[in-house]
C-alpha cells in the first residue's frame, strides 16, 4: 500500500511539473507575441482607436482566462495531493 501511495505521489508530482513547465513556456510565448503585436499596433497608424481598444481588450481577456485556468489546475493538484494525504 505504501509503495502504491509513493508511486501515485511521484506520478502527481511529475504531472504537475510537466504542466507547470508547459504552462510557463506558453506564457513566455504569448507574452512575446503580445510584444510583437503591440509593436505592430503602434506602427499601424491606419487602424482606428476602436480597433486598437478591441485588440487590447482581447489580449487582456486571454490573459485573465489563462490565469484562471492556471489557478483552477493548481487547485485541482492540491485536492488530488490532499486526497492521497499529501499537502
Amino acid at each position: 500500500m505504501m509503495d502504491q501511495k509513493k508511486l501515485l505521489k511521484q506520478m502527481i508530482d511529475f504531472n504537475k511539473a510537466t504542466f507547470d513547465n508547459s504552462f510557463n513556456a506558453l506564457v513566455l510565448f504569448q507574452d512575446q507575441l503580445e510584444k510583437v503585436a503591440g509593436t505592430l499596433l503602434d506602427q499601424a497608424t491606419w487602424l482606428p482607436e476602436e480597433g486598437r481598444s478591441a485588440i487590447r481588450e482581447w489580449v487582456d481577456s486571454y490573459k485573465k482566462g489563462r490565469e484562471t485556468f492556471k489557478s483552477t489546475v493548481d487547485e485541482s493538484f492540491k485536492r488530488v495531493e490532499s486526497f492521497f494525504g499529501e499537502s
